[in-house]
This record gives structure tokens, sequence and C-alpha cells, in this order.
């Protein structure tokens, strides 16, 4: 029993040992560990919730559920006086939150609980996280030093990069983030491809593009939401999500800050990239906070692929 308790314990590596080991920065590998400590309280919110809706729409429109305003009540109460945040903005807000006393390192971007229509039908969901070294409104490539998503599905798991890969830790029964797979990269080329939108509203460039990857074999699977289809690819090692500039939506869907931006900086950090069909993520200065476009994210060749498409190449 003894030797099984040492194999054990010598190759389990925790959340914070592993970000030490990994030479991150004091302030931001506490940071980090306090976002993903809340992914707990979000977690267990979620198991008690009723899922009934609360009766009102959010600043863009949409219908909001209770389990939204609870988790984006859980993140910013957690955060307001950690000591490491300056600004905290959310999906759910409709301005940027100062926090603290002003003088802190940090801004945090967070979309409190994608997918959250989902709960009902009992599939993941999960939390985008982004952190800033300056103000938001700049390119992600510029202001970003790391970004999570935390997954809430069968596993609690959380993917996190502060720059230095992208690595997946999985929330075991002892409440501690354990590592299970470093440095995750993607395959050049994948096999999964996650197309959102309606087909009868895709402008023609990108209907030609999909029949493309259709035509060579790839793999439909879409969930209709953003953190467990992310997810599938990078666990996967490959593959394409996309939601488009439609007909009637020029500008896509998904929003550049609190969506688009973190998964970019843990999709390139894991070998791949992501472009809106033409510039890439990363490249793309923040104007609004409710600003959208287009997604072609994954694999290198498919996002190229994509690039070739749109640019009529």
């Amino acid at each position: 029993m003894g030797e099984g308790i040492n194999d054990y314990t010598r190759y389990v590596v925790d959340l914070r040992r592993h970000m030490w080991m990994g030479g991150v920065e004091t302030d931001l590998r506490r940071l980090i560990w306090q976002i993903a400590v809340t992914g707990k309280y979000i977690s267990a919110r979620i198991h008690e919730s009723n899922r009934k809706l609360a009766g009102f729409k959010n600043i863009y429109g949409e219908e909001q559920l209770s389990l939204d305003r609870s988790a984006d009540d859980i993140f910013k109460s957690q955060l307001q006086f950690s000591g490491f945040v300056r600004e905290y903005a959310s999906e759910e807000q409709d301005a940027v939150i100062s926090c603290g006393k002003g003088d802190e390192k940090y801004f945090i971007t967070a979309d409190p609980l994608d997918g959250s229509s989902l709960v009902e039908t009992n599939l993941a969901i999960g939390s985008i996280i982004g952190i800033h070294k300056e103000s938001v409104f700049a390119e992600g490539r510029k202001s970003m030093v790391a970004a999570l998503y935390i997954t809430y599905g069968p596993l609690i798991t959380m993917v996190y990069s502060a720059g230095k890969g992208a690595h997946e830790f999985v929330l075991n029964r002892e409440g501690e983030y354990v590592l299970s797979q470093e440095n995750i990269t993607l395959k050049e080329r994948g096999s999964l491809y996650s197309p959102g939108g309606l087909r009868k509203d895709w402008l023609p460039e990108h209907l030609k593009y999909v029949e493309c990857l259709e035509a060579e074999g790839y793999k439909l699977r879409y969930s209709g939401g953003f953190v467990p289809d992310i997810n599938q690819i990078l666990i996967k090692k490959g593959g394409i999500f996309t939601y488009p500039a439609l007909q009637k939506s020029p500008r896509g869907k998904l929003r550049l800050l609190f969506e688009l931006q973190p998964m970019a900086f843990i999709i390139e950090q894991a070998g791949g990239k992501a472009s809106t069909g033409k510039d890439y993520i990363l490249d793309m200065k923040v104007e609004a906070l409710d600003q959208r476009c287009p997604i072609y994210i994954g694999s290198r060749f498919e996002v190229e692929k994509a690039k070739e498409f749109l640019s009529g190449t």
C-alpha cells in the first residue's frame, strides 16, 4: 500500500505546482488559482440550480438564465478584492467594472457561463477567462498574458495557458486540479469540423469551404456550445470550429473580447490558429465590449484553407 501511495504522489502534479515549475510569475499564478477555485463554486451553483429563466434579457437582448447571473456575480465578487485585478469586464455587464484600489496588475475578461442554454439538456457548458496586463481595448497579442476555460461536464476540467503551452487539469475527488495533459499540441491537420449558424444563412464562400471539408471526410461534431466544441478539438488534437459571417449577421455571433481572444490565445499556444477568415484574432484591436467577429479556429491547415476560400484565391 505504501509503495502505491508513493507511486501516485510521484506522478500527480497539481495546478499550483505546475505553474510554479513552469516559471509563471507569482501574482499571475495566484490569480489563475483564484479563478480555478471560483470554477468550483460555479459548478456547485450549476448542480443546485433550478434551471429556470431569470425573466429578463442581458444587455445584448439574449435571454439570461439565473445561472448566468449567478456565475457573473460569483466571478465579480471573487475577483473584486483579490488584490490582483484592476478591472473586470463581463459579457453580462454593459460596462467595465473597477476593482480593488486601482493600481492592481491585471485586467480580466469573462464569459462567466458559456452555453448556459444547454444546461436543461444536460450537455457540457463552461467559463472563459482572459487575463490582460493592460487595458482590454487593445490587440490581444499585445495585452494578453494568460487565458483559461473551465468545462462543467461529466468531469470538471480546466485548460490554461500563461504563454508557455496549453495544459489540461481535472478536478479530482479531493477538490484539487491535477495535471491531465501537458503541452497539448494540435496536429497540423485534423478530422473534425464544428460549423455554427444555419446552412441557409451561410455566405457562398463559406458554404464552399464547408463542402470541401465534407468532401474530404471530416466528421461533424457540433454541440452548440463554444467551450465544449473547442475543448473537443483541443483534446482530440485537431479540427476546426467555425461560426461564420451570415447573410443577416456579417459580423457573426461570437464576441471578440469575451470568447474569441481567450480561446485564440490557448489554441495558438497549442500550435493552432484563429482568424476571422481574413485577419488573425489576436492581431485585432478591441473597439467595443460587444464587438463580434466571424471565427475559424483550430488546426493550422483548416484555418489557412478557410482564408483561401474567403479571399477567393
